[in-house]
């Protein structure tokens, strides 16, 4: 694990719907904007449809956010990606990438999220981390070779994903390579018949310091409290 941060069972609250159907549509939105609006020459846009149809995400909202991002609508999509880096308490590293609209508005609210814990400069804690590219995808089949998968693919490590990103009777997995190869393993799994759920660039901690399992509850917290803001897109940190 180490890549993007996830509370077990989050998303299957009906109080985060809401907030995890507004990010889904943001991402939609950057995608189509910054590629093309056809999913299938829109390997980005095409995960993070295949994302919101998951989290069952109504096929309007998801049709209204291509066309937001594609200029089709009498909406202006102007979002940028902001990176904080910091700790959380007990010294986890944690990486905040966000997309916002209001940088002033987001710094503020990220500053006051950071009071239990601290809020460093660029690259304060970015060397904790490795950048790749990374796929989640499963196939039809249980018990699959990843790792052969992997390597077919041109991949340069792979991690069975498990719970509530795969179907019954599939095979999931994460798939990690070289930020430049990202859209060329993608598209050599889809080849070879991996539904793709996500496919973007992350960030991996190369180490997770030691937590009690009161420690641990506190960081989490720390954590969700972060990911329950608006503008934040994915959270990283150094805690499996």
């Amino acid at each position: 694990m180490g890549a993007q941060w996830k509370m077990a069972g989050k998303q299957d609250a009906a109080a985060k719907r809401g907030l995890m159907f507004g990010k889904l549509a943001k991402e939609i939105a950057v995608a189509a904007r910054l590629g093309d609006p056809n999913p299938e020459h829109n390997a980005r846009l095409r995960a993070a449809i295949e994302s919101a149809r998951k989290a069952s995400m109504p096929r309007d909202t998801v049709e209204r956010a291509i066309k937001k991002g594609a200029g089709l609508l009498n909406e202006t999509v102007n979002y940028e990606t902001v990176v904080y880096e910091g700790f959380t308490p007990h010294k986890i590293p944690v990486i905040v990438e966000c997309l916002t609209d209001n940088k002033n508005r987001t710094a503020g609210d990220v500053r006051v999220l950071f009071r239990k814990g601290q809020l460093g400069s660029i690259g304060a804690v970015g060397w904790m981390f490795d950048r790749l590219g990374m796929i989640e995808a499963t196939a039809k089949g249980e018990g699959l070779d990843i790792e052969s998968a992997a390597i077919e693919a041109g991949a340069q490590d792979v991690e069975t994903l498990e719970g509530e990103d795969v179907e019954g009777g599939h095979t999931g997995a994460s798939f990690f390579t070289d930020p430049s190869d990202l859209d060329t393993v993608n598209k050599a799994l889809t080849k070879m018949g991996w539904a793709i759920s996500k496919s973007e660039l992350t960030y991996r901690a190369k180490e997770f310091p030691a937590l009690t399992t009161d420690q641990r509850k506190e960081v989490s917290e720390f954590l969700s409290d972060i990911d329950d803001n608006d503008d934040v897109h994915r959270v990283y940190a150094g805690i499996k």
